[in-house]
C-alpha cells in the first residue's frame, strides 16, 4: 500500500515539531505542516492529502472554519481533531464535520501521546486500504428496470457480517447486508444502486430476497450445528402495510424457519405515514414472534422516547457513538449509560462499527452484549460466514 500522506496543522511551532517527530517516529513519512487554517488550505490546494490533523483554537482561519472549508474539497480527506479544549468542544466540532460529510478518525488531546496517534494510523491504513479495494471508475446509476432484471436473476444477494459476543468472542448472530453480484461490473455495495432501488419502489421485493436468503442460510449452518439468529433490514415506511406482519409470519411459516430466530432492524431511511402504522406494525411483529432491533441508536430519528415505546428486542449503538470512545470520556460515559438502559430495559445491546481493539476492549469493560464491525469482520458471502463458523467449534447457540 502507498504511504499515507498526513497534514498536520498547529500554530504553535514546538507541538508542530513536537507532533512531526511523534507521527515519523511511529512510521508516518509524507508529511507535510500548515502553521493555521489558511496555511492549510494553500497546502491542500497544491496536493492530496489523505488526512488531516487539525487543532481546534487558532488564531485567523480555526479549526471549525477548516472544516467548513474542507467540506468544499471535491474529495475531504479523512480527519482527526486536535485540542486542549473541554472534550464537549472537540465533540462538536465532530459533528461539525460528519454534518458535512467528512469521516473523523480521532479526537486527540494535547498533549498528543503515542498510544492515541499509533491507533489513529492504524485506522487510517485500515480506511485506506478498504478504499483501494473498492476503487473503480464512477459507475452510471442503474435504471429501475436493471434493478429489477438483477432481483428477477438472483443478482442481489445477502451477505452476513458476524455479531461476536463480548463474552467470549464467538459469532453468536448475523445481519444480512445486500451486495449486487453484476456479472459485468463485480460486487457492488449498497451506495452504487440503493438510492436508485428505493426511487424505482423495490425496497419490498428486496426484503423478501434478502429474508428468503438469511432463511436458507440458517438452515445451512443449522446442518452444520450452528443455531444463530440472522438480521434482516425493513425499511419503516413499508409497515404503513398494515398486512405486512401476516405475509412475513406466514412466508417463514412455510419455509420451516422459527420467527424468534429472525431479527428485523428498522432502517430510519424512510418513516411511515403515521405513528399509528409504526407502532401498530412494530407490535404485530412481536406478536408473531420476530425480534425487533432499534438500528443506529444515538443518531437520527432515534430517541429515548421511541426505544421505551417500541417492543424492541435489541439495541444497536450507533458507530459515530464508538469512534472517538476510546480517548472521548464524553463518548465513553454516554457508551456507558446506554448500555446499562438497554440492559434495564432487558434488551440485547450490540455496538456497530467497531474497527479498533481499543474500542473492543472498552466496549468489553462497559459489558456490551455483542459488537459488530470491520476488525471483527467486513460482510461476506454464506459459504465464507460458514467457514468462519467451523473455525469456532463448537458451536454456540443463540
Amino acid at each position: 500500500m502507498r504511504p499515507q500522506r498526513i497534514l498536520i496543522v498547529e500554530d504553535q511551532p514546538f507541538q508542530r515539531e513536537y507532533l512531526l517527530n511523534l507521527f515519523r517516529e511511529l512510521g508516518a513519512q509524507e508529511l507535510r505542516a500548515a502553521e493555521d487554517g489558511s496555511d492549510a488550505l494553500r497546502c491542500l490546494e497544491q496536493e492530496r492529502f489523505d488526512l488531516v490533523v487539525s487543532d481546534l483554537m487558532m488564531p485567523g482561519l480555526d479549526g471549525v472554519q477548516l472544516i467548513q472549508r474542507l467540506a468544499a474539497l471535491e474529495s475531504p480527506p479523512l480527519l482527526a481533531i486536535m485540542s486542549s479544549a473541554p472534550r464537549q468542544l472537540m465533540g462538536s466540532a465532530c459533528m461539525v464535520a460528519r454534518a458535512h460529510g467528512i469521516a473523523v478518525l480521532e479526537q486527540i488531546a494535547k498533549p498528543a501521546r503515542a498510544p492515541t496517534i499509533r491507533r489513529l494510523l492504524d485506522k487510517l491504513a485500515t480506511r485506506l486500504e478498504r478504499s483501494e479495494r473498492r476503487a473503480r471508475q464512477p459507475l452510471p446509476a442503474p435504471t429501475g428496470e436493471e434493478l429489477e432484471r438483477a432481483l428477477r436473476r438472483g443478482e442481489l444477494r445477502a451477505w452476513f457480517q458476524p455479531k461476536s459476543s463480548l463474552i467470549d468472542g464467538r459469532i453468536v448472530a448475523a445481519e444480512a447486508l445486500v451486495r449486487w453480484e453484476h456479472p459485468q461490473l463485480g460486487v457492488l455495495r449498497p451506495p452504487d444502486f440503493m438510492a436508485e432501488l428505493t426511487s424505482a419502489g423495490l425496497d419490498e421485493t428486496l426484503l423478501w430476497c434478502m429474508l428468503a436468503q438469511a432463511i436458507d442460510a440458517q438452515a445451512e449452518w443449522a446442518r452444520q450445528g450452528f443455531r444463530l439468529t440472522v438480521a434482516v433490514n425493513l425499511p419503516t415506511h413499508l409497515l404503513d402495510d398494515r398486512g405486512l406482519p401476516d405475509r412475513l409470519a406466514a412466508f417463514v411459516a412455510e419455509a420451516g424457519a422459527v420467527p424468534a430466530h429472525i431479527v428485523f432492524e428498522l432502517l430510519e431511511c424512510s418513516r411511515t405515514v403515521s405513528p399509528a402504522n409504526y407502532y401498530a406494525g412494530t407490535c404485530r411483529l412481536r406478536m408473531k414472534g420476530f425480534g425487533l432491533a432499534q438500528d443506529d441508536f444515538g443518531q437520527g430519528y432515534s430517541s429515548l422516547y421511541n426505544l421505551v415505546s417500541t417492543p424492541f428486542t435489541e439495541l444497536k449503538i450507533d458507530r459515530m457513538l464508538v469512534h472517538g470512545c476510546v480517548d472521548d470520556e464524553g463518548l465513553a460515559a454516554a457508551l456507558e449509560s446506554i448500555v446499562k438502559l438497554g440492559r434495564q430495559l432487558g434488551l440485547e445491546v450490540i455496538a456497530e462499527g467497531v474497527e479498533h481493539p481499543d474500542e473492543l476492549a472498552l466496549l468489553r469493560r462497559l459489558r456490551c452484549d455483542c459488537a459488530q464491525g470491520h476488525l471483527i469482520s467486513e460482510p461476506v458471502p454464506p459459504p465464507v460466514f460458514t467457514r468462519l463458523l467451523c473455525q469456532e467449534r463448537p458451536a454456540v447457540a443463540h
